[in-house]
């Protein structure tokens, strides 16, 4: 038996009867109750369902009743999307006008109202891969420079902590994953090496170079953390000595970046990002940086990194025997 839902005020919509509107208002109480889905996202949906229900009735010159709806065809999809993209709405857009539609359909579905087949037979649209911008080479060191976060009412411990994570994302062009999943057994002291074994995507092992004033910056933190770190627990604990979270650097991150003046962007995995490119402006190898980032292959390195096909040319030509 269908679960009882409480009671929401009607969505008011032309282009629909009102039964659809009625499943909409219960939907959206769902999404938000056993969801727990955000403000922005059900305003989001709720638009998406509402374009879709306009276009229809537009479309199919009458208003879209609950039957209607449940016998969409993939064509009536398909104009939809074309009128959406027609109107310059990007990929990312229409994947979550398709998501709530999805959603809409299996409620009704579960609800008992009819099932809209027409919904799976529909590709999701291809949306192009969105990098972090790379951050210039004087701001990415200030991230490594607990001085800059001096006035912040905390710990010098947590802040000089917090430099040598960023400093070793740089430095190393680690995922923030793989910095932070670093023993201290697994971390070499200042003098005595150079050279990261750090595990990554897929529970892949690789070696990565590490600078010595990076390893300086780490022996400062673990010289005053208040916390021990044994050999075989993480090198970077939090405020109660368990393991560090990401989002307390990626915050960290998010409060240097406005005292610096930097965008959004600006994140740890820009630090990645960064590294990578730095080194291509100073001609860096690719395949050797593909090894540095643990990529699989040289295209994901080619696309991470943002080299255009020119950037690639002038590499064969310079490289090739032959040319």
């Amino acid at each position: 038996m269908a679960k009882a839902l409480p009671a929401v005020p009607l969505i008011e919509l032309d282009c629909a009867d009102k039964t659809i509107a009625q499943e909409m208002a219960h939907w959206l109480s769902h999404l938000r109750a056993e969801r727990r889905l955000s403000p922005k996202t059900l305003e989001a949906y709720a638009r998406d369902v509402r374009q879709c229900l306009a276009f229809l009735a537009q479309h199919w010159g009458t208003q879209v009743t609950l039957q209607g709806f449940a016998a969409l065809e993939a064509s009536d999809i398909r104009a939809f999307m074309a009128m959406r993209r027609a109107d310059d709405v990007a990929g990312r857009s229409l994947m979550r006008a398709l998501a709530g539609l999805r959603s809409f359909g299996r409620f009704l579905e579960r609800e008992g109202k009819g099932k809209v087949g027409a919904l799976s037979a529909i590709r999701a649209p291809k949306v192009a891969k969105s990098l972090p911008k790379p951050i210039h080479v004087a701001a990415a060191k200030r991230f490594a420079d607990a001085d800059e976060r001096a006035g912040e009412a905390r710990e010098t411990w947590v802040l000089v902590r917090d430099a040598a994570v960023m400093a070793l994302l740089y430095g190393s062009g680690l995922r923030i994953s793989e910095a932070l999943g670093l023993k201290r057994r697994d971390v070499p002291k200042p003098g005595t090496g150079d050279v990261l074994v750090v595990t990554g995507k897929g529970n892949k092992t690789r070696m990565v170079p590490v600078l010595q004033n990076v390893l300086q910056l780490i022996a400062d933190y673990a010289a005053i953390c208040p916390h021990p770190l044994p050999p075989a627990g993480p090198m970077f604990v939090g405020a109660r000595g368990g393991p560090l979270s990401p989002r307390i650097i990626q915050l960290a991150m998010e409060r240097l970046r406005g005292a610096l003046g930097l965008p959004d962007s600006a994140t740890p995995h820009a630090l990645r990002h960064s590294f990578a490119t730095h080194l291509l402006s100073r001609g860096g190898d690719l395949r050797a940086i593909q090894e540095l980032l643990g990529h699989a292959s040289l295209s994901t390195t080619q696309i991470y990194t943002g080299i255009d096909s020119e950037r690639l040319l002038e590499v064969y030509r310079s490289a090739h025997p032959r040319s």
